[in-house]
């Protein structure tokens, strides 16, 4: 239900940095050197190193050294190193590291991927472990019976939104299955400054908009908006509100702003109608929207389903009816057209 949290949840950094290092060092030296500096906490190394858009998904600098924290709590400190080995993938070098834990009787796979010129396309420290899988379900082909139009008339930026685990990790998760996580993202940052405040990211106070005529069925509000770059797991969704649309299906829009939900249970809304406001409240590390469909009003407890929405703008191509997928700038089409676009 995060961008950054999320990646921390699973433990999965995904980052575009040099660190320094000539390209002509082997990548088993590269690899062990950056894996240091991660553990030593060289936030401004790693942070000046990554793309706009890595930068915009972790938040701020202060995100990075969080992420070295979770580890520290997780696990506690590496105690030995177990092997370290290179191969090659697609024209990149891959550096393993599988490595005991002070606190943990997992063994962990640190890997970084680099490419032709030795930069670093990727990143992981985690459990070892079989790579997740989509959790099973027999909606996979359904097609919603209620028209819905995206909930929001900006244009926001889809960070995990698809069928595959690598696009979508709540796919990995059978009440989740074909969720989406939603923020605004401007010039490939997703706040101004540091990102300290949660006035600075750019969808916080956003309206977020009924998808589709319905019934509002539950309302959660009242839970603070976390501090950026904290969490609240005690309360998954934060402030939220499901609607039953009738035809079995269910929206649920969460991690909405405190004290901005405009609607109450029972009330009937319709299409286009304001919810609430985009917040950062529940297991949430930064402002953004979680929405789902679903086939009964019971968050974790009814069966995900498939959302396809229509006469929308994905990087600003018109779709007529289709699933978001990870990586895209959406906009319904009739608020850009609205917009002069």
């Amino acid at each position: 239900m995060t961008v950054f949290a999320k990646l921390i949840a699973i433990l999965v950094l995904s980052l575009m940095v040099s660190n320094g290092i000539a390209a002509t060092q082997d990548p088993r030296q590269q690899g062990a050197r950056l894996t240091t500096h991660f553990y030593q906490g060289h936030a401004d190394a790693l942070w000046a190193r990554m793309t706009p858009l890595m930068q915009a998904a972790f938040g701020s600098k202060q995100s990075l050294l969080t992420a070295k924290e979770q580890v520290l709590a997780a696990w506690g400190e590496e105690t030995e190193v177990i092997s370290e080995t290179v191969s090659a993938s697609g024209g990149n070098d891959i550096y393993l590291r599988q490595a005991r834990f002070k606190n943990s009787p997992d063994i962990i796979d640190v890997t970084w991927t680099f490419d032709a010129q030795g930069k670093v396309v990727g990143f992981t420290i985690r459990p070892h472990q079989v790579a997740p899988q989509p959790a099973a379900s027999e909606r996979l082909d359904y097609k919603n019976r209620t028209p819905l139009q995206l909930p929001f008339s900006d244009e926001f930026y889809v960070v995990w939104g698809g069928r595959s685990v690598e696009q979508n990790y709540h796919a990995a998760h059978a009440t989740q299955r074909f969720a989406m996580d939603l923020l605004v993202i401007r010039e490939g940052r997703s706040h101004h400054g540091e990102g300290k405040r949660n006035e600075d990211y750019f969808c916080f106070g956003r309206p977020i908009l009924a998808p589709a005529d319905g019934t509002v069925v539950e309302v959660i509000e009242g839970v603070a908006d976390n501090v950026p770059g904290e969490m609240n797991p005690s309360q998954p969704t934060g402030n939220r509100v499901i609607l039953d649309h009738g035809n079995d299906e269910y929206s649920v829009l969460a991690h909405l702003r405190q004290g901005s939900v405009r609607v109450t249970k029972g009330q009937v809304v319709r299409t286009g109608a304001q919810l609430a406001d985009c917040g950062n409240s529940g297991n949430s590390s930064e402002a953004h929207l979680h929405y789902q469909l679903q086939a009964g009003p019971e968050f974790a407890n009814a069966t995900a389903l498939p959302a396809q929405f229509a006469n929308y703008l994905a990087d600003d191509k018109p779709v007529s009816l289709g699933e978001p997928v990870k990586g895209q700038r959406i906009r319904q089409a009739a608020a850009a057209a609205a917009a002069g676009q």
